[in-house]
Order: structure tokens, then C-alpha cells, then sequence
């Protein structure tokens, strides 16, 4: 059984908790917050054994095997060091940090201590995405040639909450931005050239990000993020011998398209009655039963490269925090 704790209760955490409710070998077994009564209440809803008041609380528990670490983006790279620094194993949501200076610390001490560490890239471990990822990677489609994908959705304006509040790292490009980012990283890897251009809402946060990344051999990636509107959310990858549509929302896709020239379209699905959050919580318990102290799939470099591109957008763009 492997004993998890949630540091940061709010409305992902939720969601968290009740996919982890679904793997018979996970248990929640600790929430902490600054906040004690929220924390009691968090505990009582998913059957935890210990609440806190204070983060540092998980510290005190020798049998904890995992920390999922939930709070707003401002705070991951405090949390982290303090878990990973305690010798407790970390499952950071991303972004995993603010800038690619907190994410190799994080890193650096993740492996100078031999402490299990990953992003919470939940996509990564979607059926879906795994499946798109590996007909790329079997020639399906031919070579590659470009990649396309958007997200977006008509976000209230509240400068008080996080989404439209610098302090909190609001914004587009660090809360849904970093999807199609992750996505044009996953089937094309690191790119020769990165621009950017954004709109900013009166909090100064980024309301919509344009991205355009061109890549060695001539490939290119068109990605967009916007708190503005409801975009369509797919993302598609296309070939010299035919594409992949992946399906809206793509980042949480159930389906995907494969049309090849010369074939009839093929469909491929992964229905499922859980958020999604059961994948990469499952991926975390098989690397920690198989004594691994980062991912296979995502791997802690990899982590490295995505903030390394969201910093890049970040500067052509003039995002600054």
C-alpha cells in the first residue's frame, strides 16, 4: 500500500484525491494546509488519517511514501525543496516551478538526495497521448512536418483568484500554455527557434500567448493559450504520409484520429470514469515500487526542457512575474 500525502487541498487536490479513491493500492493517508479546519475537513471527505495545519506537519510522518503537491504555482519550488530536503518523495503539479533557475535546484537536490521527483503532467500518462506518442514514434504518419494545438476557455474576470492575479502566477501561458508547449516537446523535442507574442489583462497577466517554434529540419509548431475564449482544444500532428487528430479537450483526450493517405481514418479510445489523475498517480507508485527516484516517461531533464521553452516564450513574449 503505498501512503500518499496532498499538500494544498484546493480544487485540483479534489480532484486528485477522488481518482486516488480508485487504485486499490493508494491510500491517502495525509493532507496538510495552513489552514486547520480545511485540512480536518479535506481528511474526514477522502478518509485520511492525518490532517495539519502547517506543511511542515508531513514531516513528522516516517511512513509517508509520496507527497502530492498541489498549491498555486508560486509556491511548488518551496514546497518541493522543503519535502525533498525532509527525504519525502515528491509529485509537483505543474508548473513545476517559475523559471528553470527553481526547477535545477529542485532537481539538483531530487538527485543529490535520491529522492523520487516529477512533474504532475498528468497528459503524459493519458492512454491517449501515450498512444499518439508512440504511432509518432513508429513512423505512422511518416516524418513529422509540423504540430498544432490550442487551449483555451473564457475564464471570469476576478483579479483577487489566481488565474488573473500576478502574484499567484496567473496568466495563460503558465496555466494552459504549458499544454501545448508539452505537447509540440513531446513529438518534436527541443526547437531551434522560439517566438512569442501575448495580450495582457490590466492585473498585467498574459490573456492570450501565441507561440510559433521552428525546429532543425524544417519542422514548425503553431500552440496558443487564452483565457478569452473557448478555443476547439485539439491538437494535431502532421506527417509526409497523414496526421493524428487527438480529440477535444486533447490535453484529457479520450480518443484520438489516425488518417493515413490511402487509408481509411482509424479510431482509437480510452473511455474512463475517472478525472485522469489515476494515470500519473499509478506511473508514481510503479516507479517508486521499482526503486526509481524519477519517471521513465517524463523524466526530471525533461521537466528541465519544458521550463527552459516556457521561460524562452516568456521573454519573447515580455510575460514577467
Amino acid at each position: 500500500m503505498t501512503h500518499w500525502g496532498i499538500l494544498g487541498p484546493g480544487r485540483i487536490a479534489h480532484k486528485f484525491a477522488q481518482d486516488l479513491l480508485t487504485l486499490p493500492d493508494a491510500q491517502l493517508y495525509a493532507v496538510a494546509s495552513t489552514d486547520q479546519q480545511r485540512a480536518d475537513e479535506f481528511a474526514q471527505q477522502y478518509g485520511a488519517t492525518h490532517a495539519f495545519g502547517s506543511y511542515d506537519g508531513l514531516l513528522t510522518l516516517p511512513d509517508l511514501d509520496v507527497v502530492y503537491v498541489a498549491t498555486p504555482h508560486v509556491k511548488h519550488y518551496d514546497n518541493a525543496l522543503m519535502l525533498l530536503n525532509g527525504g519525502v518523495p515528491v509529485l509537483g503539479e505543474k508548473p513545476f516551478a517559475m523559471n528553470g533557475q527553481q526547477v535545477r535546484e529542485m532537481v539538483d537536490t531530487a538527485r543529490s538526495k535520491r529522492v523520487f521527483l516529477m512533474e504532475a503532467l498528468w497528459s503524459r500518462f493519458m492512454p491517449v497521448l501515450q498512444r499518439a506518442h508512440q504511432l509518432v514514434q513508429d513512423g505512422a504518419i511518416g516524418t513529422v512536418t509540423s504540430v498544432r494545438a490550442d487551449f483555451g476557455f473564457a475564464a471570469p474576470f476576478l483579479p483577487e483568484k489566481r488565474l488573473y492575479n500576478k502574484d499567484l502566477g496567473g496568466g495563460s501561458l503558465m496555466d494552459i500554455g504549458i499544454y501545448p508547449l508539452f505537447f509540440s516537446y513531446l513529438m518534436l523535442g527541443l526547437p531551434q527557434t522560439v517566438k512569442a507574442s501575448a495580450t495582457f489583462a490590466s492585473t498585467g497577466v498574459d490573456e492570450q500567448c501565441g507561440m510559433v517554434l521552428t525546429y532543425a529540419d524544417g519542422e514548425m509548431a503553431v500552440l496558443e493559450s487564452t483565457l478569452r475564449t473557448k478555443t476547439p482544444c485539439e491538437a494535431f500532428v502532421f506527417g509526409t504520409e497523414g496526421h493524428i487528430r487527438i480529440h477535444s479537450r486533447w490535453h484529457e483526450t479520450q480518443g484520438l484520429t489516425l488518417e493515413r493517405n490511402g487509408h481509411d481514418p482509424e479510431l482509437f479510445t480510452a473511455q474512463r470514469t475517472t478525472f485522469g489523475y489515476d494515470y500519473e498517480a499509478a506511473h508514481v507508485m510503479q516507479c517508486l515500487a521499482e526503486g526509481r527516484t524519477e519517471s521513465h516517461l517524463w523524466s526530471l531533464d525533461d521537466s528541465v526542457n519544458l521550463m527552459t521553452l516556457l521561460d524562452a516564450v516568456r521573454a519573447e513574449a515580455g510575460i514577467v512575474y
